[in-house]
C-alpha cells in the first residue's frame, strides 16, 4: 500500500507495524527524514520516499490501496485531475483509494480547502466506483473534537 502525503509517517508506520507492507510517499524532505527515523526508533519495515505525489505513475509501482489523510483537499481542481489520473495508474484492479478530506460542513476558520461530496463524485467519476462518503473528524491542532471531513472509499474496478 501506498500512503501520499504521508507527512511524517504515522500512518504508515502504524499500518507497516501491524504487517502490512507500505510505501509512505512526500514532497517534503524533512517530513520523510522524520519517518525515516522513526521507523528506525521504533524498529518498523515501512519505506518512505521524497516523491512529487502528483507524479505517482512514475513510481512504477502498482498497489491495492491507497491511503490519504489530508492531501485530496490540498490539491487545486487542476491539481485534482492530474492526482486522479496518477493514482489511476497505479492502483490496481479492484485496488481501493481511502480519503479523508477537510468537509464544506466545516466552517471556515482560515486552513486548508473544504471538499464537497460532489467534488468527491465528479473527480473520481470515469473509471472508479465511489462506494461510500461519509462523514468523519479530522483530527487538528484546531479542535477538540476534530475537523468536519468526509472518509471516503473509492474503488478502481
Amino acid at each position: 500500500m501506498v500512503d501520499v502525503g504521508c507527512g511524517t509517517g504515522e500512518n504508515a508506520l502504524y499500518l507497516a507495524g501491524r504487517g502490512h507492507k507500505v510505501l509512505g510517499v512526500d514532497s517534503a524532505e524533512l517530513a520523510i527524514k522524520k519517518a525515516k527515523q522513526k521507523a528506525t526508533e521504533r524498529r518498523i519495515d515501512a519505506e518512505f520516499k521524497i516523491w512529487d505525489v502528483l507524479r505517482l505513475g512514475k513510481l512504477g509501482r502498482t498497489f491495492d490501496t491507497v491511503i490519504d489523510c489530508g492531501f485530496f483537499h490540498t490539491l487545486s481542481d487542476e491539481g485534482r485531475v492530474i492526482f486522479e489520473r496518477n493514482l489511476g495508474s497505479v492502483v490496481k484492479k479492484e485496488g481501493m483509494y481511502f480519503m479523508l478530506a477537510f468537509s464544506d460542513e466545516e466552517p471556515d476558520w482560515g486552513g486548508p480547502r473544504r471538499v464537497t461530496k460532489q467534488e468527491i463524485r465528479d473527480t473520481f467519476s470515469a473509471g472508479w466506483k465511489v462506494e461510500s462518503i461519509k462523514k468523519a473528524r479530522f483530527e487538528d491542532h484546531f479542535h477538540g473534537d476534530g475537523g468536519r471531513a468526509w472518509m471516503s472509499a473509492i474503488r478502481r474496478p
